[in-house]
């Protein structure tokens, strides 16, 4: 513990902290939104940097020379090579934690003296897709496709697994046929010790996941220490992202729906137009309360500040819905106008996975608190948006316009060499990166 804490130390020294259409929209209901605040920071633009890996790190695709763009004088190291990397969780200990589904396992990463990549081993495995953790005192969560466990961790080693949440939907349900999209389960742990866990839809626009038992598309909610889940918030397609802001609200990071369809008047009404599927419906950044409906699969938030604008950041703060033209043309479904807006959001398809809050002190210089995206990039997309991480500032209780951190994983043909998934501050003040495509966990620190 002495060579960690003082490795951790180091890294501390080093970071002081770590077209859209012209034409109408189908409805918003009621008055135009007013202009949105600004709320973003004066950061200075990105630089490239060189990513350097520890030793022992440099196999593909770090064998030849990567470059990312990061804020200036920010550097970073591929600190550790985990293949399938994807949710984080930092441990009272200081150990970092990652999820594996795919290997249906959580590798635990010991830091090692500096410069050294970390001791890394497997804390429990045999498990069914295990993505989403969380810890509270000596408790850790691993949310299995299925089921939410609870583990007794002390020291690095668990012990004691007991489900706490049982009968999560998934590719095994009876009724699915084996037909699951978004099996992959997420899970915070609220301020009165509440779990939250997020359960996918089953589709693209499968509607009868809102009438299903128990729901899908939803953020569930249990009491402390487990228990017979309700519904918190509902038409949550795929709130991959999941997280407890510093004033102790829920915010999800959604995977919206794909080909959509141009809702404006003309012959091509109703159909999927590659123009229009490129910046619609944009990607929620939303903090819940009890009972609130983000609409899907009959309304989307929709992108476009007023007929004839650009898409910017800025549009995408406190967005209101609109109606969906293949599930819900007449407003029968559901009353969009009804639903409050959405506080944040990204570019359609941005595919936002991890979300975490950096807090304490938060990020250096202009940064400061502020949550942070893993955006994994989208896949139906003409040019694909590029992956990134995304910092969202936290100023008095709220949340301000998407502003990009890290990105340059994706070539200019679109091939891309990694994709981040979670980005998390770590107790040295450094960011620690998963990358489930390159299978790295990247520390990115500030001069």
């Amino acid at each position: 513990m002495k060579r960690l804490a003082q490795a951790l130390l180091a890294g501390a020294m080093a970071l002081t902290a770590a077209a859209c259409s012209a034409d109408e929209p189908t409805s918003t209901g009621g008055a135009p939104p007013s202009p949105p605040p600004s709320g973003s920071i004066d950061v200075p633009a990105l630089t490239e940097t060189a990513v350097r890996p520890l030793a022992g790190t440099d196999a593909a695709p770090f064998d030849r020379a990567r470059r990312l763009q990061a804020p200036p004088g920010w550097t970073v190291t591929v600190w550790a090579r985990v293949p399938g990397a994807r949710l984080l969780a930092w441990t009272e200990d200081q150990r970092l934690l990652v999820s594996r589904p795919k290997f249906g396992d959580v590798v635990e990463l010991s830091a090692g003296p500096v410069d050294a990549p970390p001791a890394a081993s497997t804390l429990v495995s045999g498990l069914n897709q295990p993505h989403g953790l969380a810890l509270t005192g000596d408790t850790l969560l691993v949310a299995e496709s299925d089921q939410v466990d609870a583990f007794t961790y002390v020291a690095g080693k668990v012990s004691g697994r007991r489900v706490v949440i049982d009968g999560l939907p998934d590719a095994k349900s009876p009724e699915l046929g084996g037909q699951y999209a978004h099996a992959l389960k997420s899970v915070a742990v609220g301020p009165d010790d509440a779990l939250y866990v997020s359960v996918g839809s089953t589709g693209n626009i499968s509607a009868e996941d809102r009438d299903a038992t128990p729901e899908r598309a939803t953020i569930l909610r249990a009491p402390a220490g487990g228990g017979q889940p309700t519904v918190f918030a509902r038409g949550v397609r795929n709130g991959t992202g999941l997280a407890v802001d510093p004033d102790g609200a829920v915010w999800t990071a959604v995977n919206n729906r794909d080909n959509i369809g141009y809702p404006h008047d003309g012959d091509d009404r109703g159909e999927v137009r590659q123009a229009y599927v490129n910046d619609h419906p944009l990607e929620p950044l939303a903090r819940l309360r009890p009972g609130r409906d983000l609409g899907w699969p009959y309304c989307n938030p929709d992108p476009d500040l007023r007929p004839g604008t650009k898409d910017s950041p800025l549009s995408y703060t406190a967005r209101p819905f609109v109606r969906d033209i293949q599930t819900n043309p007449d407003g029968a479904e559901l009353d969009c106008a009804k639903l409050p807006p959405v506080e944040q959001g990204m570019g359609a398809h941005s595919a936002p996975l991890g979300l975490s809050f950096a807090v304490r002190p938060g990020l250096p210089g202009a940064y400061g608190p502020g949550a942070l995206v893993g955006v994994h990039g989208s896949w139906n997309r003409k040019p694909p948006r590029p992956p990134e991480v995304s910092f969202f500032a936290w100023r008095g209780g709220t949340l301000g316009p998407q502003q990009t951190l890290l990105t340059g994983f994706q070539g200019e043909d679109g091939s891309r060499w990694g994709r981040p998934v979670m980005a998390a501050q770590g107790p040295d003040g450094a960011l620690y990166i998963s990358d489930d495509l390159a299978g790295a966990v990247y520390r990115v620190i500030a001069p």
